[in-house]
């Protein structure tokens, strides 16, 4: 009886899990170093990763993972 009760406590809490919506993907890359560099994808516009490189060398690219959200229309009250 106690194993019939773990397993269906077991089996609501794995239903309710769901994929993480935690993940942040910005549009802008900065690719630094020629050989042995890094890679940075976390600016939200170019001139940020432009100020990044700066003095450092490296080049920016668009983030090919970069998926922007739905623009969502805003609602207006009748007047």
């Amino acid at each position: 009886m106690r194993l019939a009760a773990i397993l269906v406590s077991l089996g609501a809490v794995l239903a309710a899990v769901g994929p993480s919506k935690a993940e942040i993907t910005y549009p802008w890359c900065a690719e630094t170093g020629a050989t042995h560099g890094g890679q940075n994808c976390g600016y939200s516009t170019l001139e940020q990763c432009r100020a990044a490189l700066s003095g450092n060398g490296g080049y920016c690219y668009a983030n090919p993972m970069y998926k922007p959200s739905p623009q969502v229309p805003v609602q207006r009250g009748r007047r």
